[in-house]
C-alpha cells in the first residue's frame, strides 16, 4: 500500500508557529516539548516533525519571526534621511508602539539571547547592518558640527533601547508596584513616547 503523501498546508503551518511561539515565550528552548506544541496546534507528533524536524529548527523560525517583527521598521528609520533628533524622536515612536503591539517580545528574545547571542548578533548583522552605520554617521556628523556633546554611540543606542524595553519586560513587577491596571499600563506605555524621546535628546544636546 502507498504511504499517504503529506502536502504542506500554509494554515497547519500557521497553527504550529502559533502554538509554538506561545510555548517557546512561556518555557523557553530548553523546556518546551515537542508533544505540547503539536497538541495545542490540533496536530499530530508525525506531522509536526514533517513541518519542523527538530524543536532547533522550529525555535529557530519562532525567534526569526520575532526579530523580523522589531528590525525592519527600526531599520528603515535609522536608514532614513531625517534629520538626527526626528530619527530618534520617530524611532521611539515607533519602537514603543511595535511593543505595545507585541508585549511578550521583549523577555522571549532578552532570555533566549542569553541562552545564545549570536541568534540575534546574526539577524542584525546580516540585515540590519547598513541602518545601524547610516546612525552612527548621524551621531558622528551632529558631533563634528557641535549640535550634541562628544557622546558614546553605544551609550545613545543602549540608553534608547532600554528605556523602550524595560517598561514592556518588566510590566508585572512595575504594574503590580504601582497598581497600574491593564488600560492605565497602555496609556503609561504611549506617555513614554513623550518623555523617552526628550530624556535622550536632552541627554546629548549641546
Amino acid at each position: 500500500m502507498d504511504k499517504k503523501v503529506i502536502k504542506p498546508d500554509k494554515d497547519t503551518e500557521k497553527r504550529i508557529l502559533d502554538s509554538a511561539r506561545k510555548i517557546f515565550h512561556k518555557k523557553g528552548l530548553a523546556g518546551a516539548r515537542m508533544q505540547e506544541i503539536a497538541d495545542d496546534a490540533g496536530i499530530n507528533k508525525a506531522m509536526l516533525h514533517y513541518y519542523y524536524r527538530s524543536k532547533e529548527k522550529l525555535f529557530s523560525a519562532v525567534f526569526q519571526e520575532a526579530a523580523e517583527r522589531i528590525f525592519p521598521e527600526v531599520s528603515k528609520i535609522l536608514g532614513s534621511e531625517l534629520p538626527l533628533f526626528e530619527k530618534i524622536k520617530v524611532l521611539i515612536e515607533n519602537y514603543i508602539e511595535m511593543l505595545k503591539q507585541n508585549m511578550y517580545l521583549p523577555i522571549f528574545i532578552l532570555h533566549e539571547i542569553q541562552q545564545d547571542p549570536s541568534r540575534l548578533v546574526n539577524i542584525i548583522m546580516e540585515d540590519e547592518s547598513k541602518a545601524f552605520m547610516k546612525f552612527f554617521q548621524d551621531i558622528e556628523k551632529a558631533k563634528a558640527e557641535g549640535i550634541i556633546i562628544n557622546t558614546d554611540i553605544k551609550t545613545v543606542i543602549v540608553n534608547i533601547l532600554s528605556l523602550c524595553i524595560f517598561p514592556v519586560a518588566a510590566k508585572p513587577v512595575i504594574s503590580g508596584i504601582f497598581n497600574i491596571r491593564e488600560n492605565e499600563y497602555m496609556d503609561y506605555l504611549e506617555s513614554r513616547k513623550k518623555s523617552v524621546t526628550e530624556f535622550v535628546i536632552k541627554a546629548i544636546k549641546k
